[in-house]
């Protein structure tokens, strides 16, 4: 069997209905794991998961609810018969201003950006612990790492989510359950779709980027594999950049990012 094999696995990804997310479902399934995806678009889920062929299971829900990532927890484990690896993938992203930032969004924030993936780890670390470990992977950003311009409140729940990858691996690691972050850069998804449009974007983000190219959601999925599977199994409390250098480089022609 391959390290990076997930042949038997079983897990979880929040936020699986697009992007990031969805690829990892993909990712994951192509591994061997049985996947629940989870998000609110319960259509958007339906077609991600039929394009999967480990018999996957599709999970509605709106993590800014304070009960619902134990409800999840619940469903996915009852679904699942267990749960070995979780993505903590969902997030809400804000670029504003700091004077635009009102407390109803800082709320949301890190409601759904760092209130749930606490939340929903505390709910599946039992059932992994009597199964003997598993790992943990929650999705951060390069805005944790780095100054990014207009999103202090969304880099906040970023930087602080990477606190709790640390403090869990802590935690966690003598029951065999890995905790690791990934912090992506600048990804080609939806959300960059609008911004793309305005003149220099694509060519500065690529000045800012060593490698020279926006990444994809798939560069990011596969070193999410990685770390969920045996390939990866003395890797703890990381925070790996996938960011094609963006967090640990100074470009000349771009500047610093």
């Amino acid at each position: 069997m391959a390290p990076t094999s997930l042949d038997g696995r079983r897990a979880l990804v929040t936020g699986a209905s697009r992007g990031i997310g969805a690829a990892v479902a993909r990712a994951l399934d192509a591994a061997g794991a049985r996947v629940a995806l989870a998000a609110r678009d319960r259509q958007a889920l339906d077609g991600v998961a039929a394009g999967l062929v480990h018999d996957p299971l599709v999970l509605p829900v709106d993590l800014s609810d304070p009960d619902a990532p134990a409800r999840l927890a619940a469903e996915a484990l009852a679904g699942l018969d267990g749960v070995d690896v979780l993505v903590n993938n969902a997030a809400l992203a804000a670029r504003l201003a700091t004077e635009e930032t009102g407390a109803e969004l800082v709320d949301r924030l890190y409601a759904v950006n760092v209130r749930a993936p606490i939340l929903l780890v505390g709910a599946l670390v039992p059932s992994m612990r009597a199964g003997g470990g598993g790992s943990i992977v929650n999705v951060t950003s390069v805005s944790g790492l780095v100054g990014t311009p207009r999103r202090a409140a969304y880099a906040a729940t970023k930087g602080a989510l990477d606190a709790v990858t640390r403090s869990l691996a802590m935690e966690l690691g003598p029951d065999a359950i890995r905790v690791n972050a990934v912090a992506p850069g600048v990804v080609d998804t939806h959300m960059w779709a609008a911004n793309k449009q305005i003149p220099g974007v694509i060519e500065g983000v690529e000045a800012q980027t060593p490698l020279r190219r926006w990444s994809t959601p798939e560069d990011v999925a596969d070193v999410i594999v990685f770390l969920a599977s045996d390939a990866a199994r003395f890797v703890t409390g990381e925070t790996v950049s996938a960011d094609g250098g963006m967090a640990r480089t100074l470009d000349l022609y771009g500047g610093p990012v």
